[in-house]
């Protein structure tokens, strides 16, 4: 046979003479797409545009729209920033350079550290190495000629990564003009492509991840198939920093992080409000849908931890301690617990589903050098609930937890996308529960007409799962929302109730969070909303603004006015300008400032300045609090 069958991401089959590369499979599609084709898919995995198909197979072009595209572009630029550094320092010895989910890396070793200048030349270099528009070639050579070639160029971080490699191991490498690196792939057609690109920061970091080895220094940059996509980005990058929680929450006095407990956020007064306001909002909507509220502790025997699956899997996690001379562990996780307080009685198929929900506070150990913020802290409140069922429940629940996630997403105006996760390489039990858990979570997602992505192996060890991701007023996506099918736990932890044949049968168990953890969703909240939330989550709603210390007595009156009708509002007495104290209103991102003076005292009204509008005129302090409860009423 000379022709290969091929089929397209859309289902159209196409004959081609067999050898044809898939380039010339992306041209022949239309030109448009050969023009920006960057990889194609292969029967699932990503190859080059030069590769030439030899069998009947399926194909997907790959651009820069589509995630593996990017990504494959990304590292090719790694590529790219790797060759103007060893042009510049041929010193240095290369390490790793992999694209992440945004942009790319390379980690380098050099006695001296790069400077801001280095940077600058660096990028000099790699627009001279994309304007020569050298093509990616791929080299396969055996694991010998690899170790040979490695050690003649001096490079001892790729020496150690091909000597753990079989011997049998066939090893490719990619060259681009004068540079050759060792590189499974693939790439881009060739350099040309990268029309913009930026060196974005420098860190530490250790090889492979591991503080006993050297300290590497690690450049980050990003890079896009068109200039103007690259200036989009940077103007993106620049209002996240203006939306940078750290930096808010300490400007709104929200929370502190201190050096007496990195990883543990303290939560300061305003920072408080929200958080009792989020908790509220969770468990009026939890008690709506039959959710029974429960408490567990922080700290429970090892023993505990090694029949749950965590000591296995997760032990490196985890904090431990000695109560009595015997092991205990500081949970990371709420659902040995709940699953303890499900085992306190006897349970009848009539009873189920059973839902029980917890605020917990679990521990887990973060190194020093992925702390951040909120966003990832060493101990966090999960809205966490562990749903038990019969398995003829397990639709209609995964359904319900949807729902109630779309339902609360919306409130806070989150746009999301759904993906699936599959089971990991490190995980517990038989392919065939893995198997009947993953149709479960998909048959539930089909039946609710949701569109979404599979994520291959990212599944939590006991069970597959489908992650929520936040878009946020930016564009920033945020994993929050998690459904987790498990049939391992009530396995290990023998959970039975009796059916209707007066037999004991194995319940199904759901784990979810909806917020992800407290913290983290008050982080979000606060970068999605740039500190100005709105009326009804705003720590403060109103700040009365005195004209002068002779309105101070007709202030305090207004003020506890608003308190009775439950608004939270501030006083400012201070002896300033009144221009100042809106100043500081509006920099502290009150919805509303309410002044003061011998007018609005005279005929018992405010004059009303809005945070986002500015002054809207005089209005009574009993139409002011009917316009804010009926912003909040919902809420409430």
């Amino acid at each position: 046979m000379n022709e290969v069958q091929v089929t397209l991401k859309d289902g159209i089959k196409k004959t081609y003479p067999k050898g044809i590369s898939l380039f010339e499979i992306a041209e022949d599609i239309s030109k448009k797409l050969g023009k920006e084709a960057l990889a194609a898919k292969v029967d699932g995995v990503v190859k080059d545009l030069s590769y030439k198909v030899q069998d009947d197979c399926q194909v997907e072009i790959l651009t820069f729209d589509d995630e593996e595209g990017r990504k494959v572009f990304w590292h090719s630029t790694s590529h790219v920033m790797a060759q103007a550094v060893k042009r510049l320092f041929p010193e240095v010895k290369l390490a790793i350079g992999p694209a992440i989910d945004e942009g790319f890396y390379y980690d380098f070793d050099r006695e001296e550290s790069f400077s801001p200048s280095d940077l600058e030349k660096i990028e000099q270099e790699m627009a001279k190495i994309v304007a020569e528009d050298y093509a990616f070639y791929r080299e396969d050579i055996s694991r010998q000629e690899a170790l040979n070639h490695l050690k003649n160029q001096n490079e001892p971080y790729k020496v150690e990564l091909v000597e753990e490699l079989p011997e049998e191991a066939n090893i490719s490498f990619y060259k681009q003009g004068e540079f050759t690196d060792l590189c499974a792939g693939p790439h881009i057609p060739s350099t040309g492509k990268i029309k913009a690109f930026k060196l974005t920061s420098l860190a530490g970091a250790y090889w492979r991840g591991d503080e006993r080895n050297k300290m590497l220094q690690r450049i980050y940059g990003i890079s896009f198939p068109k200039k103007s996509m690259l200036e989009e980005y940077l103007v993106r990058i620049e209002e996240a920093k203006k939306r940078d929680h750290r930096k808010l929450g300490k400007e709104l006095d929200l929370f502190s992080i201190h050096e007496e407990g990195p990883g543990f956020p303290f939560f300061h007064p305003k920072g408080m409000v929200i958080w009792n306001i989020l908790t509220d909002f969770w468990r009026r909507e939890h008690q709506k849908r039959g959710y029974q509220e429960i408490k567990t502790p922080i700290i429970l025997n090892e023993q505990l931890w090694r029949r749950s699956g965590h000591w296995d899997h997760y032990k490196e996690n985890m904090y431990f301690t000695k109560i009595d001379e015997l092991d205990y562990a500081v949970k990371p996780m709420n659902c040995p617990g709940g699953i303890l307080m499900y085992k306190t009685a006897s349970h009848s198929y009539r009873d189920l589903p059973i839902r029980l929900g917890e605020l917990g506070l679990v521990h887990r150990h973060e190194k020093s050098g992925v702390l951040h913020g909120l966003m990832r802290v060493r101990c966090f409140t999960q809205d966490d609930a562990h749903i038990f069922m019969m398995p003829s429940q397990i639709e209609e629940e995964i359904i319900g937890v949807i729902d109630l996630i779309d339902y609360v997403y919306k409130i806070f105006g989150f746009e999301y996308h759904v993906e699936l996760s599959t089971r990991p390489e490190d995980s517990m039990g038989s392919d065939e529960l893995w198997e009947q858990a993953t149709n479960a979570l998909q048959k539930a997602l089909e039946k609710k007409g949701m569109p979404y992505k599979i994520n291959e192996g990212d599944g939590a060890f006991y069970g597959p799962k489908i992650d929520f991701h936040l878009k946020d007023s930016i564009g920033r996506t945020w994993q929050c929302g998690t459904i987790q099918l498990d049939f391992q736990m009530p396995e290990r932890f023998d959970l039975t109730y009796i059916g209707p044949d007066g037999e004991k049968h194995r319940p199904v168990m759901i784990h979810r969070v909806i917020f992800g953890s407290i913290e983290r969703f008050i982080g979000i909240l606060i970068e999605h909303f740039a500190g100005a939330f709105p009326v009804w989550l705003a720590p403060v709603q109103a700040r009365i603004l005195p004209i002068s210390e002779k309105h101070m007595d007709y202030a305090r009156k207004v003020k506890h006015r608003l308190e009775e009708a439950g608004i939270r509002v501030e006083l400012d007495e201070r002896n300033e300008k009144i221009g100042y104290k809106i100043r500081e209103a509006q920099m502290q991102k009150v919805p509303y400032m309410l002044i003061v003076g011998d007018k609005e005292a005279e005929e018992n009204t405010v004059s009303v300045r809005v945070r986002e509008k500015g002054d809207i005129g005089q209005k009574s302090i009993e139409s002011f609090i009917d316009e804010v409860k009926s912003l909040t009423s919902k809420f409430n």
